[in-house]
């Protein structure tokens, strides 16, 4: 066999690994809350600027369109966000977040990061290694996302 073929040789297994478990981690704290970690995503993204059109939202998950509009759409149904059509451009739709979907913020903020930061102790991480583990990561989705 070829060594640049086993498991244990590639990066991607590591990340692939990683991401599952980080998220299967916050899925009884979102799960909680009534929501999904792809939804949990987006709000994120509305709590730091409300009102944006869906291509933004988009392009900040690096998400296809296609892919984030049943979300948003599971969303609405849930009373989290709301949809309209842009002022200047008709095809644009514009999502915002609701009173339901803005009192979310303080409920996930009380317990999701110290529920994270329990969960992620074990790994004795010190801020500056998340800094740098976070600039490493950064540097691999920019590459890839070219």
């Amino acid at each position: 066999m070829h060594a640049e073929l086993q498991l244990d040789n590639q990066i991607c297994f590591r990340l692939y690994t990683a991401a599952r478990l980080v998220t299967q981690a916050y899925t009884p704290m979102l799960t909680a809350l009534g929501i999904t970690y792809p939804q949990y995503l987006v709000l994120m993204v509305l709590w730091e600027t409300d009102e944006l059109p869906v291509n933004d939202i988009a392009r900040r998950l690096v998400l296809e369109t296609n892919t984030i509009t049943p979300l948003l759409q599971r969303m609405e149904k849930l009373g989290l966000v709301s949809r309209k059509r842009g002022k200047q451009d008709k095809r644009q739709q514009i999502v915002s977040l609701t009173e339901k979907g803005r009192a979310l913020e303080e409920e996930a903020y009380a317990k999701i990061p110290t529920g994270m930061g329990e969960q992620l102790s074990a790994c004795q991480l010190k801020p500056k290694d998340y800094q740098q583990l976070a600039q490493e990561l950064d540097a691999i989705i920019e590459s890839l996302k070219k």
